[in-house]
């Protein structure tokens, strides 16, 4: 008689293999984990012993973390996040080094939500958590090819003092990430099937960012496949927000009520309000760049494309698109109306149907071709 292993068991296995390499987890907590699933299954909880991952030390901590293990979900361990003196955060630091893309090693998986991002990809936990505060769950789910979420400001619990920042899952897919909606929100899971066409606003660069050129059109032919489709129909509005570096800026220095953070943040909540109007999305890169190598981004802000969501709370998602000719994922930016996250998740959803499945990425390929 074949013996079957437990998902936790699975995702534990997976960790010992990859991990090593990859540098995703700062800590894994085996027994723990696998008590959990044991309970969950006597219980009979509804996540059934769910592996999941939570992001950094603390994550354990979250009210997201609480609320999945409340629902039988079964944390295997904790993420890695930027180690200290690093002031770019597109990165991460596992317990044995440097966390690298699962795409290609030579290049950083983003960040913050870094080791998150790459425990999915590859398969060692079947969602993870992540915070959002200029794109720290939205730029590592573009660059490693996974689905991030970050939800509607003040949805949910922060740490954050500046507003900025927002919890967020990330997943192999947006199906993948409905557990973390459902339980974790407490709203239900999201519509069956949305009404198709979506209506929805391309902008490749939101009227300020200087975007990648393959990046654009690797993004842009994943719309123009969504519209022929018939999954999107495009609206003549035009996305031209302010460049809101500065007024990012000032906030999280604790500046709120400088003069240009009031009108950047005034001005672009217009704007957005007005392209969001009537249940439209908004669709945009993920990243105006492609993944950058471990020496640091220099002079490129990886956040031009996701942060003025932060800063106007609505929820955003990056969901993969394609690949750029040297193997980088390229990531689709979804924005939705402030507190429609549910509909946003099934926005996603309907969009990745259209689309190209999703590859496996080549580390967690050889670790399968190796059992």
């Amino acid at each position: 008689m074949t013996r079957t292993t437990s998902a936790v068991a699975r995702a534990l296995e997976r960790i010992g293999r990859l991990d090593p390499a990859l540098h995703a987890f700062v800590e894994v907590w085996p027994d723990e984990a696998l008590a959990r699933e044991r309970e969950a299954a006597a219980r009979r909880l509804p996540l059934g012993g769910l592996p999941f991952a939570v992001k950094g030390p603390s994550g354990i901590r979250s009210f997201a973390a609480r609320r999945l293990i409340a629902a039988g979900g079964s944390p295997v361990g904790a993420t890695s996040v930027p180690g200290p003196g690093t002031h770019w955060q597109t990165w991460g630091l596992g317990a044995h080094g440097r966390t690298v893309n699962p795409w290609r090693a030579d290049r950083t998986p983003g960040g913050s939500s870094a080791g998150s991002a790459v425990a999915v990809a590859t398969g060692m936990a079947e969602l993870a958590t992540g915070s959002d505060g200029a794109g720290s769950v939205r730029i590592p789910a573009a660059w490693c090819g996974v689905f991030g979420l970050k939800t509607t400001n003040g949805l949910l619990p922060s740490p954050d003092r500046s507003g900025l920042a927002s919890a967020g899952v990330l997943a192999r897919s947006a199906a993948a990430a409905e557990p973390y909606l459902r339980h974790v929100l407490g709203g239900g899971g999201p519509d069956a099937s949305p009404a198709l066409p979506l209506p929805a606003v391309y902008s490749g660069d939101l009227g300020f960012a200087e975007v990648d050129p393959e990046v654009a059109a690797v993004v842009r032919a994943a719309v123009d496949r969504l519209v022929a489709a018939g999954t999107v129909r495009l609206l003549g509005r035009d996305a031209a927000l302010l460049d809101p570096v500065r007024a990012w800026t000032a906030i999280r220095g604790g500046s709120p009520d400088d003069p240009e953070a009031v009108r950047v943040r005034r001005t672009n909540d217009e704007r957005l309000d007005a392209l969001l109007a009537g249940g439209a999305l908004l669709l945009t890169p993920a990243t105006p760049n492609r993944p950058h190598g471990h020496e640091g981004p220099g002079d490129l802000y990886s956040t031009a494309m996701t942060w003025a969501f932060n800063l106007s709370g609505h929820p955003a998602a990056s969901l993969p698109a394609g690949f750029t000719g040297d193997g980088c994922p390229v990531g689709l930016q979804l924005a939705a109306a402030r507190g429609a996250d549910v509909r946003l998740l099934a926005a996603a959803r309907a969009v990745e149907d259209a689309l190209p499945a999703a590859p496996v990425p080549p580390a967690a390929g050889r670790a399968a071709a190796g059992r």
